[in-house]
């Protein structure tokens, strides 16, 4: 079986299908790549409150991380220039591979500090080189349909790999090496694909003021999620440890907050296709303002209420993303996309850098709990912002609008790298 993809013979020879297997093993590799990451994500502050660390320090490690994740955003396309998609691919798993076997060596703070942020820039990489091949590989009008797959197939990954902590001895290594297993595997599928490979890209460049005259909404609710999804994801388990849950606590709670994405995120698009985004945009921040404040006056209560609060509220949160995303891309012609998606990706990546550190100062001051008030401040912000903007602003025509695509926080904007003139040329062509 095959579907579509983008032609890059010479004009009117027609279009190359590309096998259905071929764009699976990119899907696939994704995945796999999710497990090893989730269980990881949920290990390391679970075992540093084991072992009698302060939580000052998982809030530094998941800073190192943002600050890795930052890197990885701006150095991955010279990496991909250099040597092609394939192999990218695999330097930067090989990248996670190492950096869960620097956890495995035992708990020493300073050394994971240093593992996670090379994590942060391989995981980050991995996922502009993931998703540039897939927008090559793949024609107009099957793409949302093959990223949303994506999206979905990864944030499962994740899930699986956050429940998975619930069945390790967290005393061991047992959770890097079931990591660099999973690493491991998903080279397999990239390493064996047919799927060709894009052409190199060239530098695509990084505007904030060009990407704010098109969508001051755009940047702004790349700069309100970037600060959400970390402060969320990657401090609710830092402060469940905290709070006394059990490690079976901390995997249930962790592996049932993707849930909110995959079941929010549909209606709330579905709605954006028809109406102003930005109505969408307020009622997400909004209803993660008021998740937020549900998760103060339920914190350290009953488990099975906790549950329900974070998935509300990792799932609004994570809506604003692919809502803005969507909502920036409305307001941008052709020409624009390239930089426009590098400036989103870089404001997101920014904000999910600095966040992190002013979380974790304020932790060392107020408590484990700052996260949830911060998070409460950026939604809220988020939320009059775009007001403000529906006030003074006009919508773009409902003609005038792309179709929404699920996405995730938890991964970087899907970057279109800019293809050599001669290509741009030549896809033009067709």
């Amino acid at each position: 079986m095959s579907i579509p993809r983008k032609n890059r013979t010479e004009a009117g020879q027609g279009d190359e299908p590309t096998p259905l297997i071929a764009i699976a093993s990119v899907i696939a590799s994704m995945a796999l790549i999710a497990v090893g990451n989730g269980l990881m994500f949920a290990y390391i502050p679970v075992r540093l409150g084991a072992e009698g660390f302060d939580p000052t320090w998982a809030g530094l490690i998941i800073t190192g991380l943002s600050a890795g994740g930052l890197a990885g955003c701006i150095l991955t396309g010279p990496l991909v220039r250099r040597v092609g998609h394939a192999r990218a691919f695999m330097v930067l798993s090989a990248l996670i591979a190492l950096a869960n076997a620097a956890v495995g060596a035992g708990p020493h703070p300073l050394l994971w500090i240093a593992a996670r942020a090379l994590y942060g820039f391989a995981i980050c990489g991995l996922f502009i080189v993931a998703q540039s091949w897939l927008n090559d590989a793949v024609a107009n009008a099957i793409r949302g349909r093959v990223m949303a797959f994506f999206y979905v197939a990864y944030v499962a990954g994740l899930g699986v790999g956050y429940a998975t902590l619930a069945l390790v001895d967290i005393r061991t290594a047992d959770a890097p090496l079931i990591g660099i297993v999973f690493t491991a595997l998903s080279i397999l599928p990239v390493g064996l694909t047919r799927l060709a490979q894009p052409p190199p890209p060239q530098a695509a460049s990084v505007a904030l003021g060009r990407a704010w005259r098109i969508s001051p909404v755009g940047v702004a609710g790349m700069l309100a999620v970037g600060g959400l999804s970390m402060s969320i994801a990657g401090f609710a388990p830092i402060h469940a440890t905290a709070k006394g849950y059990s490690q079976a606590d901390v995997a249930l709670l962790l592996s049932a907050m993707p849930v909110g994405t995959l079941i929010l995120q549909i209606p709330l698009g579905w709605i954006s296709d028809r109406t102003d985004r930005r109505y969408v945009l307020i009622a997400a921040a909004a209803l993660a303002a008021a998740a937020g404040m549900f998760a103060l006056g339920f914190d350290g209560g009953a488990l099975a209420a906790l549950v329900v609060i974070y998935i509300v509220w990792d799932g609004a949160s994570e809506s604003i993303y692919s809502l803005a995303s969507a909502h920036a891309a409305d307001r941008a012609g052709k020409d624009d996309m390239v930089a426009l998606s590098s400036s989103l990706l870089f404001a997101w990546s920014l904000s999910g850098f600095i966040v992190p550190g002013i979380v974790t100062a304020l932790s060392a001051v107020f408590g484990t709990q700052a996260f949830i008030y911060v998070a409460i401040v950026i939604a809220c912000a988020f939320c009059l912002f775009v007001l403000l903007r529906v006030v003074t602003t006009q919508a773009v025509p409902a003609a005038e609008t792309g179709s929404f695509a699920p996405m995730t926080a938890q991964a970087p904007l899907p970057v279109e790298l800019a293809f050599a003139p001669d290509e741009q040329a030549r896809h033009r062509s067709n």
